[in-house]
């Protein structure tokens, strides 16, 4: 895949983000024609859950976890005891994960939106931070103060550069 193709779906996930769709959503459905999923509604559906960190718990980035889903499309292991297969999607997303967070100090929603401080929210003492499940409503103003559509097109670039060798 050409820088110029990568750019391309970078920019669609950003589109989707700022038309309202989550990050999850947006760097999932940018990206999932690629494993034959054309459905785009059904790239949407399946990737819904992950935004705001998880159902707005606001864990792990909705923009990683879009990156993860698409790991599994790519080498994700359908068998039970394949423990190769399995050490291999995981080596992936770690390292998907590895170069999302050397580029913003974190994977998680709080601390990327600054709710949290980085490295509060890590390990087994994982804290949920957000208990509201109503979405912020989608304004200029929401759009001019979230960091997301740089992060989201950057999970894209990442998750594409990661694959295209």
């Amino acid at each position: 895949m050409t820088e110029q193709e990568i750019e391309s779906r970078a920019q669609r996930a950003v589109e989707l983000f700022k038309n309202g769709f989550n990050c999850a959503q947006a760097v999932f459905a940018s990206c999932a024609d690629i494993y034959g999923i054309k459905d785009e509604q059904l790239a949407l559906r399946l990737s819904a859950s992950f935004g705001g960190g998880m159902g707005r718990m606001r864990l792990v980035c909705g923009a990683a976890s879009g990156m993860f889903m698409l790991a599994g499309l790519q080498n994700g292991s359908f068998t039970p005891h394949d423990n190769e297969g399995k050490m291999a999607n995981y080596a992936f997303v770690q390292q998907l994960a590895g170069d999302f967070k050397a580029q913003y100090g974190s994977l998680i929603c709080a601390e990327l939106l600054g709710l949290a401080p980085k490295g509060a929210v890590t390990g087994y003492g994982l804290q949920v931070t957000g208990d509201d499940p109503k979405p912020a409503d989608r304004t200029p103003e929401y759009y001019e103060k979230r960091p997301c559509p740089e992060m989201i097109a950057e999970a894209v670039r990442i998750y594409l550069r990661n694959i295209k060798s």
